[in-house]
């Protein structure tokens, strides 16, 4: 399965700080529970990741802004 092929399974996805000062990405599906712990920092650099791919996805999908269709790639989210 890769990032492209549609599956017909259902997640529920939570992410949150623990009480060990990580971030937590914590997914359940259909007899699966992983947790996910990441640093701080590692947690920004997937926030960043995920927007860019959302800006990403936007330009394919030709709506929204950072409808650039993915050329000149994607800007970093702002702080």
């Amino acid at each position: 399965m890769g990032i492209n092929s549609e599956s017909e399974i259902a997640a529920n996805l939570q992410i949150g700080p623990t009480d060990q000062g990580m971030v937590r990405i914590y997914v359940e599906a259909d007899g699966v529970d992983l947790p996910l712990d990441f640093a701080p920092k590692e947690a920004e650099e997937i926030a960043e990741e995920l927007m860019a791919a959302a800006e990403t996805a936007r330009g394919l999908a030709g709506g929204g802004k950072g409808g650039r269709g993915g050329k000149g790639g994607a800007k970093k989210p702002r702080r």
